[in-house]
C-alpha cells in the first residue's frame, strides 16, 4: 500500500501532485481505451487507493483532477469497455460523490443516474459479470456518506436489488452487498424525539448518540434524512420473510442473512436494534424450534449480538433472553455443545445461562470418564440423547474436543456456576487421557470410550487443556497424577511426535506452578530419566528435537527442593545433575540441524545458572565450547550457526560481573573474538545480525554510563535519550577541561583500542557494507552510536593529531569488506573533501591498510547512509507517480508494433 498523502511533507505533496496531475489525462486515455494494457491486475485498485487518500485528506477530486469527469463519462457511455475498468469507474464515481459538493456536481451533469443505472447494465449484458456487480455495490458504499446520497439511494429504488444481491451466487458479491446494507442502516441511524419504531427519546437518545459517534460520522436526525424509515421497513420485512422456516429459502441464503443480522444487532443503537428484533423475533424463534444443526452457530451469533448489546441502562431484550434459554436447553446434543461454547466465548456471563452452558459442556466428559462432574444426584434429561450421540465416532470426537477446549475457562468459573470442584475437572481430563492411550477402562459409557482410543486429535486437545488447567484452583493436589500420566504418554511407543511434544510442554507447565518437587519419588524420577534417554535417541528427528527442547525449558524453571536457600532448576531436581548436560552434548552431533540448534539453545539455558554465579569452568563446558566453535565454522546449516552466536550472547549477558577474572571469563573473551570474526563473515544474514548483537553488548559494556552513549537501535529514532544513567564521574569528566579531559580521552582511547583488538570495529565495518539490508542497518546504527561517543572529545582536543584517541587504528583487509570501505573513503578523497589523512584515507601496510578509527567514523557518511538504509524501497516505488508511470510504460510497450509475445516491458509496479 502507498503511504497516506497526509504523511508526506507539504513541499513533497505539491511537487508530486503537479507531476501526477500532468500525467493523469494520459493515464485516463489509456484506461478508457479497452484495448490497452495495464501493468498488473491490481493497478486499478492501487490507483483507487491514491484517490481515496486524496479524498481522506479533504481534497476535492473534481478540483484536483478535473479530467476524471470526462473519463467517467467516456467509459460508462461505451458498453464495450472492459468490465474491470467499468467497475473501477463505478467505485471512483462513488468516491467523487462522497462529498456533498462533489455529489451535486455529478448530479447536475446527470452522471450518477448514468453510472448507477441498474437497468442500463442489465440491458447491455454486463450485469452478469461479478466484477461489475462488485463495482456497483462499492461505488454506492463510497457514495453513501451524507443525507443527499441517501435520498438518491432511496429514490432510485436500490434497496430491493441490493437485498437480492445478499444471496448472490458470488460470495464476494453477497458479502459486499451485506456490508453495504449494514453500512446504510448503521451510518444513518437517527437521533430524534422518537426512534424509528416509536421508542421515546428519553429511553434511547444517549445510546444512539454514542453509537453514531463511535461510527465516526455526524449525528443525523429524522428531519434531515428522508426515506430512512422506509429502508428499515423494507429490510426488516425481507429479513423476517427470509428467516421464516416456512419460506423456501436456501440454507446458504439463510446463513448469509443471519450474518447480516448479527452485524446489525452488534452495532445498532436501541431504536434500530429494537425495531429489528420486533420484526424478526418470531422468525428467529421458529428457526430455533426447527433445530437445523447447520444454523446453530449463525443463530448463536445473532442471539449473542443482541444479548451482548444490552448495557446497564438497557438490559437484554426479554425475547432475546428466551431465545438464548431455548438454545441452551435444546435436547439435540451437537447443537447444545456448540451453542454453549459460543455463549462462553461471547464473554457476557450471568449465573443462570452460564451455569447451563457449563453443565452442557461438562456432560460429555461426565458420560465418558464416569467422573461425577454434574453432581451425584444429576438427572439430566439430555443425558440419554447425549449418550446416543457419543456412540457415533465422528460426533463423539468433535464434541469431546469442543468440551476440552472450554474446560480451562470453566475451571476458573466462580463456585455458584460450577457443579463440581475444579480439581475434579483435572481428574476427568487425566481419565480421558488414560482412556485414549488404552491403558485404562472407564466407569462411563464403554461404546463412547472405544471411539476415542488412540485418537490423536482428542489426545492433543486433552493435553492442551491439561496445560491450561495447571493454574486452576486445587490443581496442585493432582500434580503427582499428572506426572504419572504424562510420563506414561512419553513412554508409549504409539504416541505420535505432536502428542509427545505436547506432553513435554505439559510437564514443563505443571512443573512451573510448583514451589518444590518433593512429590517426585525416586521411582518417578527414574522413569522420567529413562524415557528422556529413550526419546533423545528416537528414530524420528521431531521427537529428538522435542526432547532436547524439553530439557532446555525444564532448566528455565526454578524450584526450591528443600529451602529457599537451595534454589536449583527443575531439570536438576527432576532428572538429577548428571543427566541433562551429557545428553545435550551428544545431541550437538545429531544428524538433523534443527536438533543441533535446539541442543545449543537448551545448553545455554542449562548453563545459565553457573554463568550467573561465576562458577569455575568445567571440563564439560570446555568441550561444549570447542564443539560450538566447530559448528560455527563448519556446519552447513544456518539454524545451528545462529544458535551458536545466541549461545555466546547469552553467556556474555549472564556472566557474573562481580566475580574475579576466571578461566571461564578468559575462555569467553577468547571465544568472542572468534565469534565476531567468523559470524560477521557468515553467509546467513541472521547469523550476521546476531553477531552484531554480540558486538552491541561489547559496546554497551565498554561505554556503560558514558555521557552521550546510546544503544545503536536508539540512535536514529530517539537521539535525545541517553542509553544509560550518567555516573557522577562521567559528569565530572565532561564539565571540566584541561588535564581532566586528557585523562578521559586516554581512558577512551584504551577502551577503543580494546574494542579493536576484540574485533568489534571490524565486525561493524564489515556489516556496514553487507548486501543484506538488516545487517547494514544495524551496523550503521552501532557505528553512529560509537562515533557520537568517541568523536566529540577528539574534536574538542587542542591537538587532535596527537590526541590518544586519534592514534587508535584498525586494519582494513585487502579484500572483501575492506576494499568496500576503502572505496568509500577514496570517494570522499576524490570529491575534494579535504586532506586525505584528515578524512581517514588509508595508508598502505602490506596487503591490508591501517586507518584511524575516529577519522573513519567521521568520513563514512554514516548519517546519509543511515537515512537510505532506514527507508525501504517502497519510498521510491510505492508512490502515485510511479504507478502512473508504470501504466503509461506498459501501454506504450503494448502498442509498439515490434514487441513480440513474451517480450513485454516488465514494470516495477508496487
Amino acid at each position: 500500500m502507498m503511504c497516506p498523502e497526509g504523511s508526506l511533507t507539504h513541499t513533497h505533496v505539491s511537487t508530486m501532485d503537479r507531476e501526477c496531475v500532468s500525467l493523469l489525462p494520459r493515464v485516463c486515455e489509456v484506461l478508457a481505451d479497452s484495448g490497452r494494457s495495464l501493468p498488473d491486475d491490481t493497478s486499478l485498485e492501487k490507483l483507487l487507493d491514491w484517490f481515496t487518500g486524496l479524498n481522506a485528506a479533504g481534497r476535492s477530486l473534481l478540483e484536483a483532477c478535473p479530467c476524471l469527469l470526462e473519463f467517467i463519462s467516456t467509459v460508462v457511455s461505451d458498453t464495450a469497455s472492459d468490465p474491470g475498468v467499468l467497475a473501477f469507474t463505478l467505485k471512483l464515481t462513488g468516491l467523487m460523490a462522497a462529498t456533498e459538493d462533489g455529489f451535486r456536481t455529478l448530479q447536475e451533469r446527470s452522471v450518477l443516474d448514468l453510472v448507477f443505472s441498474l437497468q442500463r447494465w442489465q440491458e447491455a449484458g454486463l450485469w452478469e459479470d461479478p466484477s461489475l456487480r462488485i463495482g456497483w455495490i462499492q461505488g454506492l458504499k463510497n457514495l453513501l456518506q451524507h443525507p443527499e446520497a441517501l435520498s438518491f439511494f432511496v429514490q432510485s429504488d436500490f434497496v430491493e436489488p441490493l437485498l437480492k444481491l445478499q444471496t448472490d451466487t458470488s460470495l464476494f458479491v453477497a458479502s459486499a452487498a451485506n456490508q453495504l446494507l449494514a453500512h446504510t442502516l448503521l451510518f444513518f441511524q437517527p437521533v430524534s424525539s422518537a426512534g424509528c419504531n416509536g421508542v421515546d427519546k428519553k429511553d434511547e437518545d444517549k445510546r444512539t448518540q454514542t453509537s453514531n459517534a463511535d461510527l465516526g460520522h455526524p449525528v443525523f436526525t429524522m428531519d434531515t434524512i428522508t426515506g430512512y424509515t422506509a429502508v428499515i421497513r423494507e429490510v426488516s420485512e425481507y429479513l423476517k420473510e427470509s428467516l421464516d422456516p416456512k419460506e423456501n429459502t436456501r440454507l446458504h441464503q439463510r446463513m448469509q442473512i443471519l450474518k447480516l443480522l448479527a452485524l446489525l444487532l452488534a452495532k445498532a443503537g436501541p431504536p434500530l436494534r429494537d425495531r429489528l428484533l420486533q420484526t424478526v423475533g418470531d422468525s428467529l424463534d421458529s428457526l430455533v424450534t426447527a433445530g437445523c444443526s447447520q444454523l446453530t452457530l449463525p443463530l448463536m451469533d445473532v442471539i449473542l449480538a443482541a444479548y451482548s448489546s444490552g448495557t446497564d441502562e438497557h438490559s437484554p431484550d426479554r425475547r432475546v433472553t428466551c431465545l438464548l434459554s431455548s438454545m441452551l436447553t435444546t435436547i439435540k446434543p451437537s447443537e447444545l455443545i456448540h451453542a454453549a461454547a459460543a455463549f462462553l466465548r461471547g464473554g457476557r456471563h450471568e449465573t443462570v445461562h452460564t451455569a447451563r452452558a457449563v453443565r452442557a459442556l461438562l456432560l460429555p466428559l461426565d458420560i465418558i470418564t464416569g467422573q461425577t462432574l454434574l453432581g451425584t444426584n444429576a438427572t439430566d434429561k439430555r443425558r440419554g440423547a447425549m449418550v446416543e450421540q457419543l456412540k457415533s465416532k465422528t460426533s463423539c470426537i468433535a464434541m469431546i474436543c469442543v468440551c476440552l477446549t472450554n474446560t480451562p475457562q470453566i475451571a476458573l468459573m466462580p463456585p455458584d456456576v460450577l457443579p463440581c470442584p475444579p480439581h475434579l475437572i483435572v481428574t476427568a481430563v487425566l481419565s480421558l487421557l488414560r482412556i485414549c492411550s488404552g491403558v485404562s477402562s472407564s466407569a462411563g459409557c464403554r461404546e463412547a470410550c472405544r471411539n476415542i482410543i488412540s485418537s490423536g486429535k482428542v489426545q492433543k486437545c486433552a493435553l492442551e487443556a491439561l496445560m491450561a488447567l495447571s493454574c486452576s484452583s486445587g490443581a496442585k493436589e493432582k500434580i503427582a497424577d499428572v506426572f504419572a500420566v504424562l510420563i506414561q504418554y512419553l513412554d508409549n511407543p504409539d504416541s505420535d511426535p505432536t502428542v509427545l511434544h505436547k506432553s513435554y510442554q505439559a510437564l514443563v507447565e505443571w512443573t512451573s506452578v510448583c514451589t518444590d518437587l518433593s512429590f517426585i519419588t525416586d521411582q518417578l524420577r527414574q522413569d522420567l530419566v529413562d524415557v528422556v534417554k529413550k526419546r533423545v535417541c528416537d528414530m524420528r528427528w521431531e521427537v529428538r528435537d522435542s526432547t532436547v527442547e524439553f530439557l532446555g525449558h525444564l532448566a528455565d524453571v526454578p524450584v526450591f527442593p528443600k529451602s529457599a536457600a537451595e534454589v536449583c532448576d527443575a531439570s536438576e531436581a527432576s532428572l538429577g545433575s548428571c543427566c541433562t548436560t551429557p545428553l545435550l552434548k551428544e545431541a550437538l552431533r545429531d544428524s538433523e540441524s534443527y536438533v543441533r540448534a535446539s541442543a545449543i539453545s537448551a545448553l545455554a539455558r542449562t548453563l545459565a545458572g553457573s554463568w550467573q554465579q561465576g562458577a569455575a569452568l568445567s571440563q564439560d563446558e570446555a568441550e561444549i565450547v570447542s564443539r560450538l566453535l566447530e559448528i560455527l565454522s563448519q556446519d552447513t546449516e544456518g539454524f545451528p550457526r545462529r544458535a551458536v552466536v545466541r549461545y555466546f550472547i547469552a553467556w556474555f549477558s549472564l556472566r557474573s560481573s562481580r566475580s574475579p577474572p576466571s578461566s571461564s571469563t578468559s575462555l569467553l573473551m577468547q571465544c568472542v573474538r572468534t565469534v565476531l570474526s567468523q559470524g560477521s563473515a557468515d553467509l546467513d544474514w541472521e547469523v550476521k545480525v546476531h553477531t552484531l548483537e554480540l558486538a552491541e553488548l561489547l559496546l554497551d559494556e565498554a561505554f556503560s554510563g558514558q555521557r552521550g552513549y546510546r544503544k545503536g537501535s536508539d540512535t536514529h529514532q530517539a537521539p535525545s535519550h541517553p542509553y544509560g544513567v550518567v555516573s557522577d564521574q562521567v559528569h565530572t569528566l565532561h564539565t571540566h577541561t584541561g588535564r581532566h579531559t586528557e585523562g578521559v580521552e586516554s581512558d577512551l582511547a584504551g577502551t577503543l583500542n580494546e574494542l579493536v583488538e576484540q574485533g568489534v570495529i571490524s565486525a561493524l565495518l564489515c556489516g556496514l557494507v553487507d548486501c543484506d539490508r538488516p545487517v547494514g542497518l544495524k551496523a550503521c546504527r552501532l557505528l553512529v552510536s560509537l562515533r557520537e561517543t568517541v568523536c566529540p572529545l577528539l574534536l574538542r582536543a587542542q591537538d587532535a593529531a596527537v590526541a590518544p584517541a586519534a592514534r587508535v587504528t584498525c586494519e582494513l583487509p585487502g579484500w572483501g569488506w575492506g576494499l568496500e570501505i576503502r572505496k568509500i573513503l577514496g570517494m570522499k578523497k576524490s570529491d575534494g573533501a579535504g586532506d586525505a589523512e584528515d578524512h581517514g584515507v588509508p595508508k598502505e601496510a602490506g596487503n591490508g591498510v591501517t586507518v584511524g578509527v575516529c577519522e573513519v567514523l567521521t568520513s563514512l557518511g554514516l548519517d546519509e547512509r543511515l537515512d537510505v538504509l532506514t527507508q525501504s524501497s517502497d519510498h521510491v516505488h510505492n508512490s502515485p507517480l510511479s504507478l502512473l508511470q508504470d501504466i503509461l510504460t506498459a501501454s506504450a510497450a503494448h502498442t509498439r508494433p515490434d514487441t513480440q509475445p513474451g517480450q513485454e516491458v516488465i514494470v516495477d509496479c508496487y
